[in-house]
């Protein structure tokens, strides 16, 4: 038989290993905003939600009248989907008057990428170069819509910590 040696929760004395942890200090005030800011801090309002059941016709109108490029698409204040002019250009566009009365959930991008509202900044925009997408919907952790995070957005949240 070997003897082992014993742990430290063994010896009855529990050691934190983070108790003598120093927060990592930051010489850049953007480095420090994205690893630090919530994503909560971007502006993610307003944002413009449908649901499934809207036509794409209906979609495009609202689209093109509030001069937005994507629509949060939602059911019971959750996100479900997101519908994007890309959407429209990549599976609508040719044959537009044969699918317009269809609704946005044939054509919507379904269980979306998104960021909660308590990732950090950094996170919007990992999902952005990591994924290719312009914009990130951003939810609480009841998984109920926040907002959603654009490059405009983004933009003028990265200025605001840019150093002169």
């Amino acid at each position: 038989m070997t003897s082992r040696r014993p742990f430290p929760a063994d010896s009855g004395e529990f050691h934190d290993p983070l108790e003598n942890y120093d927060p990592k200090e930051y010489d850049d005030p953007l480095e420090e905003a994205l690893a630090t800011q919530p994503a909560s801090a971007i502006q993610s309002t307003p944002y413009v939600g449908v649901s499934p059941d809207t036509t794409i016709e209906q979609a495009v109108k609202k689209l093109s009248g509030l001069q937005v490029a994507c629509l949060l698409v939602e059911e019971d204040e959750k996100l479900v989907g997101v519908f994007s002019d890309r959407d429209l250009l990549d599976k609508i566009a040719l044959e537009y008057e044969a699918k317009k009365h269809l609704p946005v959930r044939d054509f919507m991008t379904s269980n979306p990428n998104f960021v909660y509202d308590t990732d950090s900044a950094a996170a919007v925009l990992t999902v952005m170069a990591v994924h290719g997408f312009r914009h990130v919907p951003v939810i609480n952790l009841d998984h109920k819509i926040v907002g959603i995070a654009s490059p405009y957005r983004i933009t003028s949240f990265l200025r605001s910590y840019f150093a002169g």
